[in-house]
């Protein structure tokens, strides 16, 4: 007998060692699922779309291929990994719901196990704290008997997913978070194959055990008793990687390291906090209905992939509550906040303090409240007026940069601001382009001036409409406003003009006394009120001429000599007057008379 021990325990050697090199396939593993009923536990009735509850595990036997999956309830599906994830809102009416999955494997048999979805509450015992992954192919049970079994060849297990280097990996436990004891609490009993055979010892490594945080993971040497020794929080470490070694007490035996990974489940025992408070935003006063201009956030430090962490927003008061009560919206999944009445009019209520509350599980669990402080901001929504639409006014002729007139405005919109400062445009009546229209310093007139002189001999009046802008874009179908100005030109005196302004002529230096030089004449450009001229020298250096004052004719006064000082290049030069007989402001013009002289020596030569 103890000769056939022998024997046996050095066949489970071998084939241990052959399983663990690869050179032995499982050859009594039977496709299909792990256990006849998934129980999978959540903590509410109304369960939303697109939730993701445990996996269905399906062993194929061979490690590569994947089944297909086909639940019977349309309301759930099953991915491609047995993930099973609900294609709309489901509500447990009955506090469960029980439904089947399918699945086939290579040779196309069908399998089939019941899923059983459950809720619990956070309330109940202890006991309840662990929720298990029923579909983990180590797993033999759910109680508190639940034995863990080391993968082994020899044994005609499934196999698992052999780790990187060398150890066992399987599907990790998942241990609610907050758990009030009693501690230590058993998670799983752990057993090596070997221990039928021989007394094993077990021992703990990994985060939580040796590794910080120290000591919160145990097991039993002897026993394989797995123990968590105090409460887990999620939001300090939401998993840890713990790694059970089993070896022979009097034998030189033992199993590949097994990892286990322990995943912490979360509860909702985080507010949601905002990320400032107050919020500050700005609106325009024209702004659209639906038009987001803010957005407000909270963050929760639970488990955004649960319920616990999804935040959903809503407002739950608005001051002052002018027009109404709700000129503002906000998107109670994003927190951006839009308009959602017409009305706003900064004019009227420049500011509103919205109070704005943040709620975790979507809106059914713990809420924080915040502030949006909101501005609203100028809109282009009143136009500019001309306080005066109609003026006459009078404008001297000739005169560049002369002030026509000043075109007061108001305007209702904020003072100082875009929507406020005004700019001006002639939009008739100048085609000459003899106008200007700028903004005055007080930013609310318009001033015309003069660019060009004006000409009443060419135009005695202008009719200039004009009209007034803001800085910013008018906001809906504003009208513009429009002034007219009738410009009178004035008459002036102006003063006679010589055609040409210079005057050359040629004469011998030697011309006798009185001998006539030319007519040298001007002519008054006040075409309407003709004048009488009189001419005058103004400037003759030698006092060689003289002018008729009635013709204009210049005569020889004096005998005229080349080599005089006041000759230049042969060039005598006199200024000649024309002055007009307008007895209250006369106007003189000046012309130039250039007599080039011709030396007499050379006269005689000719002869």
């Amino acid at each position: 007998m103890k000769t056939m021990k022998i024997v046996r325990l050095g066949v489970i050697i071998f084939l241990y060692k052959a399983f663990v090199s690869g050179f032995v396939e499982e050859s009594s593993c039977t496709p299909g699922f792990e256990s006849e009923l998934l129980v999978f536990k959540v903590h509410r009735d109304h369960l939303h779309q697109g939730k993701r509850l445990e996996r269905v595990i399906f062993n194929t036997c061979d490690g590569r291929t994947r089944p297909l999956f086909q639940s019977s309830d349309e309301w759930f599906d099953v991915d491609t990994d047995g993930t099973v994830t609900l294609k709309r809102q489901v509500t447990l009416h009955e506090g469960h719901k029980v439904f089947s999955v399918h699945a086939w494997d290579s040779s196309g048999k069908k399998h089939t196990v019941s899923v059983r979805v459950e809720r619990v509450h956070h309330h109940e015992d202890h006991h309840m704290d662990m929720v298990m992954n029923i579909s983990s192919p180590q797993m033999e049970s759910h109680s508190d008997d639940l034995v863990l079994m080391f993968p082994k060849s020899s044994m005609g297990l499934k196999r698992a997913k052999r780790e990187a280097k060398g150890g066992w990996v399987i599907p990790p436990f998942n241990v609610l978070e907050n758990s009030r004891g009693p501690f230590p609490i058993k998670l799983v009993q752990i057993k090596s194959d070997y221990s039928l055979e021989a007394q094993m010892q077990y021992s703990l490594t990994g985060e939580g055990a040796d590794l910080e945080p120290n000591g919160t993971f145990t097991i039993e040497r002897l026993s394989g008793n797995l123990f968590v020794t105090r409460a887990l929080d999620r939001e300090t470490k939401a998993s840890y990687r713990l790694v059970v070694h089993a070896t022979g007490v009097d034998v030189n035996i033992g199993d590949k390291p097994l990892e286990i990974i322990v995943n912490v489940l979360d509860q909702n025992d985080n507010y949601p906090n905002f990320t400032q408070n107050p919020f500050n935003g700005n609106v325009p006063g024209a702004a659209e209905i639906g038009h987001e201009f803010m957005t407000v956030t909270a963050t929760d430090a639970d488990d955004p992939n649960t319920e616990n962490g999804v935040i959903s927003y809503s407002i739950v008061k608005q001051d002052p509550e002018l027009p109404n009560p709700n000129m503002f919206e906000i998107n109670s999944v994003t927190g951006g906040i839009r308009v959602n009445s017409s009305g706003l009019d900064k004019e009227k209520c420049s500011k509103y303090t919205l109070t704005v509350v943040a709620t975790d599980m979507e809106g059914k669990g713990y809420s924080t409240t915040g502030t949006a402080v909101i501005t609203v901001t100028d809109s282009n929504d009143n136009a500019p007026q001309f306080e005066q639409t109609s003026h006459t006014v009078s404008v001297p002729e000739n005169k560049v940069g002369a002030v026509v007139a000043k075109l007061a405005v108001t305007d209702e919109d904020e003072e100082g601001s875009p929507a406020w400062s005004t700019k001006y445009q002639i939009i008739s009546g100048d085609k000459g382009g003899f106008f200007n229209v700028s903004t005055g310093p007080s930013r609310l007139e318009g001033i015309i001036t003069t660019v060009k002189p004006l000409d009443f001999e060419k135009n005695k009046q202008y009719n200039l409409s004009v009209i007034v802008e803001n800085d910013d874009p008018f906001v809906g179908g504003l009208a513009t406003s429009t002034a007219t100005v009738m410009v009178n030109v004035e008459d002036v005196n102006e003063p006679p003009e010589f055609n040409p302004k210079e005057k050359i002529i040629y004469k011998p230096e030697d011309s006798p006394i009185d001998t006539e030089l030319v007519s040298y004449t001007a002519t008054d450009p006040d075409t309407g009120t003709p004048q009488k001229i009189m001419y005058k020298i103004g400037n003759d250096p030698e006092g060689w001429l003289s002018v008729n004052q009635d013709t204009g004719l210049i005569k020889v006064k004096k005998l005229m000599d080349r080599e005089s000082s006041s000759v230049k290049d042969g060039k005598y030069r006199a200024i000649i007057l024309a002055v007009d007989d307008d007895g209250d402001a006369p106007a003189t013009g000046t012309g130039t008379l250039i007599i080039e002289l011709e030396d007499s020596s050379n006269s005689f030569c000719l002869q």
